[in-house]
């Protein structure tokens, strides 16, 4: 299942270099070959992006992806999803700091 994790960060990758190969996006990504492949297929798929061949040598052909005005609004509610979720898990952090950093405190009282 593709995250919205996955699906923010290899949208913006994309936006920000629409030639970036499956190897790159991959490396980028940290993750293997084989699951940059199905990741994009499936944003294709659902239409958020569409891949385009150019020649990026004399004798190779690469994909260039572009997001689909489609995928240009399921981007921005994926980053509006992504920062909550993130500011969650930013305020639990810090609550946990604060309470681990309060037993500190009280332990070095004693």
């Amino acid at each position: 299942m593709l995250t919205d994790e996955y699906r923010y960060k290899i949208l913006k990758l994309v936006e920000a270099k629409p030639e970036i190969s499956q190897r790159e996006l991959a490396a980028e990504l940290g993750i293997s070959l084989g699951k940059a492949n199905f990741c994009l297929k499936a944003l294709i798929e659902v239409g958020l992006l569409k891949a385009t061949n150019f020649r990026n040598s004399k004798n190779k052909l690469a994909y260039m992806y572009l997001l689909t005005p489609t995928g240009i609004e399921e981007k921005a509610k994926i980053t509006l999803r992504f920062l909550k979720n993130k500011m969650q898990e930013y305020e639990s952090l810090k609550l946990e700091i604060d309470i681990l950093n309060q037993e500190v405190k009280a332990e070095d009282v004693s």
